[in-house]
């Protein structure tokens, strides 16, 4: 069906309101009466003529206007979806970097409990690694309890692990005395004597050359004057060659 525009219906409308009362009344009125009816007939077209653009405007202005509403709604809702995919995106960055955030806490505190740290060992600051620390304190607190079998496998096993150990010394001079308290002189003596080699200038070595010298005289080793003699000699300023000294004038 073809369709007019709105100025062709308008014109359209006003031929044949025009045209038909002129053709339907042409032989009732003179000159002047068909003058003023042609007149009276224009006005009422033109009026009527308004109306309808008026009306045919508020129609097209009500067509455009639910059009563009329509598009506010789609373009609200393509919003509302935008955004809501963009809570969700921000959500899981947000959830992401706690994780990676946790991740790094957690690396950062694992790596700090490998790291070396600073002891006092006999007086002495000393670096050791939280795992040498660890096992050394059990096997002492294993020999504190008195379980001198068991203590002594501690830090036999520790010196084997740990042989650059600041612990070392430590750990092969209680190892001696483990198994002298177990009455196990010659082992305690073989013991102490590697505390002697291999570690001279540690603060147990005094106490290692008088363990041996208490096992020799419990053994009846006569060697047992000799070691006191050369622990005086060597550690004279030590609290185990003051006891030395004790033992060699019969006090």
């Amino acid at each position: 069906m073809k369709k007019f525009s709105k100025s062709g219906l308008s014109a359209a409308l006003l031929a044949a309101l025009t045209w038909l009362p002129l053709q339907a009344h042409a032989g009732l009125f003179d000159d002047d009466e068909a003058r003023r009816a042609l007149l009276d007939l224009r006005a009422k077209v033109e009026a009527m003529r308004s109306e309808l653009n008026a009306r045919i405007d508020t129609k097209s202005d009500k067509s455009s206007t639910l059009d563009l509403v329509s598009q506010n709604e789609l373009t609200l809702q393509e919003v509302a979806k935008l955004r809501g995919q963009i809570e969700v995106l921000a959500n899981e960055i947000a959830t992401a970097q706690k994780r990676q955030k946790d991740f790094y806490v957690d690396l950062d505190n694992r790596l700090r409990k490998l790291e070396p740290r600073e002891v006092v060992i006999d007086g002495k600051s000393a670096q050791v690694d939280p795992s040498e620390q660890k096992n050394f304190e059990a096997a002492m607190q294993i020999f504190k309890a008195g379980d001198y079998k068991a203590a002594g496998t501690a830090f036999s096993d520790f010196v084997l692990r740990y042989p650059g150990s600041s612990y070392a010394a430590n750990a092969q001079y209680y190892l001696g005395s483990a198994y002298y308290a177990q009455r196990d002189c010659k082992s305690a003596i073989n013991a102490q004597l590697l505390v002697l080699k291999n570690y001279p200038d540690s603060p147990k070595a005094p106490d290692a050359m008088l363990n041996i010298a208490s096992c020799q005289i419990e053994l009846k080793d006569k060697a047992a004057k000799k070691t006191l003699q050369d622990l005086i000699k060597t550690y004279p300023d030590s609290a185990a060659a003051v006891a030395a000294k004790n033992q060699l004038n019969g006090k």
